[in-house]
């Protein structure tokens, strides 16, 4: 099985810690996970997989570092600006932010209800809500 190299964007955030703990939980295999959040919150010390992390500051450089996956939690005007680079770079993105929600281009996945559609993505694929 492949190792995945995954950015979680909004990582100091309740819903990206959130998602941080349930990639611990479930022990996925990523090889290289990243976290990203503003300035004012890069900095930040965590631990993740027994490891000490640091969060960086997001960058449009930030996604050529070619991610196979990012998460997004930090809100609608930063998956808009954002999201199009790390897609753009082979990377794809599943949004949790409401930026893509209504896009016809970008598939809205609920994946008990339509994982099927996930194979339709262009590079993001958006959910009804960070809860989901």
């Amino acid at each position: 099985m492949k190792n995945y190299k995954l950015a979680v964007v909004g990582a100091t955030g309740l819903v990206g810690r959130k998602v941080i703990e349930i990639l611990e939980e479930y022990g996925l295999p990523i090889s290289q996970v990243d976290f990203y959040a503003s300035r004012r919150s890069a900095g930040t010390e965590f631990f993740f997989n027994g490891k000490q992390c640091l969060v960086k500051e997001l960058k449009e450089s930030s996604f050529d570092e070619k991610y196979d996956f990012a998460i997004f939690s930090a809100g609608s005007d930063i998956s808009k600006k954002f999201a199009p680079i790390a897609a753009s770079k082979g990377c794809i993105v599943v949004d949790n932010s409401s930026a893509f929600r209504m896009d016809p281009e970008v598939p809205l996945v609920v994946p008990e209800v339509n994982p099927e559609e996930i194979k339709n993505n262009k590079g993001i694929i958006a959910n009804p809500n960070c809860s989901t």
